[in-house]
This record gives structure tokens, C-alpha cells and sequence, in this order.
């Protein structure tokens, strides 16, 4: 099968989401991809067995549809889209060897749900100031869609939002499949910070969870948490927004409850005793929220916004304060 007439697609990164990806941009007849992954054992291994053998291990990938690089430059060339899935954490890295001219004319869409370190920067704006993208060819995905549940083929619903209509819906288009529904949003902020915020809610909600705490407390504590999010992101970006839709509260709740969320799962371990550095020696995979929750803290001293779980979330992690002491303080504020 040639790639000529076909919509290209080059995904960055190697894990589960990038993965799940995949498998749902599989199903467009007209889409070919070019993949970027960092573990060179994984490329051999997808060359010859067609499926990652480190994540989402029993999704069958095309090898018609599915060209795997071992050079970001070589997996960005000729594509039309770029999709961003590596950990926040990582971006600066996995892409130290694109230039402005590599990206020049095409359409960024970030699939990373953090925030780059440091910087205390989205990742759509970080890569828009890095490699002089306009906002315009900017998307993300959003929504409450788990890896595992795309792997099983269960139906789920994505959110792709940008600034403009166009370029969210051209996208989304490309991802609505039998098994998912995706949706077209102009609200690339709005999304994008509610879903940094729903992973350090999700920590928050392992936290409890370790502690001991019931779900009739949980349910309170996400109650208060979308109160918290629209807070914060009103105040980054005012804007009218139906915050009780799928792209924000959906998206808070199957990670605040779902078995596969790994923020979650990092909480729990948390409440549980661990050390914030043994529960991430722990995790093959990264929890989004840990650096997400130092990101908001520094951004929320500019804006004042009142934040009282994400400033427990904080206490715990980088002040080494008691998880039980922190909690039995937080549950004092919330209604």
C-alpha cells in the first residue's frame, strides 16, 4: 500500500495512550501512520511481531497502515498531523531534535494531559513558543477515554478541541471510529487545564482511598474538586463554558474512579505509606498529576484562585507533610 493520497499521521511516544491511538487511527482506511518510540527493542519488536510489546501488548497493529522510525525527524516528515504522546515530563526531550522547519505546515495535537516542568507551560503553548506554531494548528484530546478500554474496544467518547472549529473537527473526524465517538470543541484552554487539574484531583482521590476513606467522602471531595476546577479555569481563561460536559467532568470522573487510572493508583500508594519516590519506582507508568501539582501551584500564585485540595495534594507531595494529618485538614473545608 502506498502512502501517496493518504492523511499522515506521526505519533510521538511509545506508550499505552500512544497506543490506543494507533489502534483507533487503524480503522480510517485513508490514514497512514508514522510512529516515533524511544526504546529501540520495542521498534524491532513491533517490526516483526506488528504489536508493542510494552503496553496494550494484544492490540494488532497494521503493518501497512503503521511504519515505525527510529529518528523523530524521519517519523515527522511528510506528515500532516503531529501527535504529541510522551509524558509531559518528557516533551522537551523527545523532541530536542525538530526544528521549527521540521513542523513547518502542519497541525500539532497534544495527547498529553500535563504540563512541562519547569516551566509551568500547556504543552500546546509551550510547543506553539518552541517551534512558532500558530494556536489555529493546534489541537488536543481530551475526554474520558482510558487506553486499556480502547484496547478491549469498549465505546468511549474523545473531545478534540482547539481555538478554531475547523481544525478540532477536521481531527476529530479522524478519530470517530465504531467503537469511539469524538467531538469538536473551540475550547483548547478550558479543556487542557481542566484535564492537568482532574489528575491531581485523582491523586487526591488515591490519597483518600489509601487513607481509608468511603466513597460516600470521595464523592463530596470530586463534588468540591469541579467547583475547584472551574475556579482556576475561569480565572486562566474567562470564557462562557458547560463544565458538567463529558470533556471536563467526564474526564474528571473516570479518573477520579476508573481501575486504570494511574494517578489514582499513585494516590492510593501514597495514603498507603509509600514514599513519593517509591511509589514511582513502583509505577511503570507516569502519573501526570505528580508534576502537575507543582505546575498549578507556581501558575496559582499569579492568580490567587482559593485551592484547597490541590494545596493538599501539594503538602503531601513536595512538603513530605502526613497524608492522615493533611486529609483530616482538607475535609474541614469541603461541603
Amino acid at each position: 500500500m502506498s502512502f501517496l493520497n493518504h492523511t499522515k499521521i506521526a505519533v510521538i511516544g511509545g506508550g499505552s495512550w500512544a497506543t490506543a491511538l494507533i489502534k483507533i487511527l487503524c480503522e480510517q482506511h485513508h490514514v497512514q501512520i508514522r510512529w516515533w518510540l524511544r526504546n529501540q527493542k520495542d521498534i524491532d519488536h513491533i517490526r516483526k511481531f506488528n504489536h508493542n510489546p510494552s503496553y496494550l501488548s494484544d492490540v494488532v497493529l497494521s503493518p501497512k497502515k503503521v511504519k515505525v522510525f527510529e529518528k523523530t525527524t524521519d517519523a515527522v516528515k511528510g506528515a500532516d498531523y503531529i501527535i504529541l504522546a510522551v509524558p509531559a515530563a518528557f516533551i522537551q526531550e523527545s523532541l530536542q531534535h525538530l526544528s521549527a522547519k521540521h513542523l513547518q505546515g502542519k497541525r500539532i495535537v497534544s495527547a498529553i494531559k500535563g504540563m512541562v516542568p519547569g516551566q509551568n507551560a500547556l504543552v500546546t503553548d509551550w510547543a506553539a513558543d518552541a517551534f512558532g506554531i500558530e494556536m489555529k494548528d493546534t489541537c488536543v484530546i481530551a475526554g474520558p477515554c482510558h487506553a486499556e478500554e480502547v484496547a478491549l474496544e469498549k465505546q468511549s467518547y474523545l473531545t478534540i478541541a482547539s481555538t478554531e472549529c475547523p481544525a478540532a473537527e477536521d481531527f476529530a473526524a479522524l478519530m470517530t471510529c465504531r467503537y469511539v465517538t469524538a467531538n469538536a470543541l473551540d475550547d483548547l484552554y478550558g479543556v487542557e487545564y481542566a484535564a492537568v487539574m482532574k489528575n491531581i484531583v485523582a491523586l487526591a482521590c488515591g490519597i483518600t482511598h489509601g487513607l481509608g476513606y468511603g466513597d460516600n467522602f470521595q464523592a463530596v471531595l470530586v463534588s468540591n474538586a469541579m467547583q475547584e476546577i472551574g475556579s482556576l479555569v475561569t480565572a486562566l481563561d474567562p470564557r462562557e463554558r458547560n463544565l458538567s460536559s463529558s470533556a471536563y467532568l467526564g474526564d474528571l470522573l473516570v479518573t477520579a474512579y476508573s481501575q486504570f487510572s494511574r494517578n489514582r493508583l499513585f494516590g492510593n500508594m501514597i495514603g498507603r505509606g509509600y514514599s513519593v519516590k517509591a511509589a514511582q519506582l513502583e509505577m511503570k507508568m507516569i502519573a501526570e498529576g505528580y508534576y502537575a501539582t507543582r505546575s498549578i501551584q507556581e501558575l496559582n500564585k499569579t492568580y490567587h484562585v482559593n485551592l484547597p485540595i490541590t494545596n493538599a495534594v501539594y503538602s503531601i507531595l513536595y512538603e513530605e507533610q502526613a497524608p492522615a494529618a493533611v486529609m483530616n485538614e482538607l475535609k474541614k473545608l469541603l461541603k
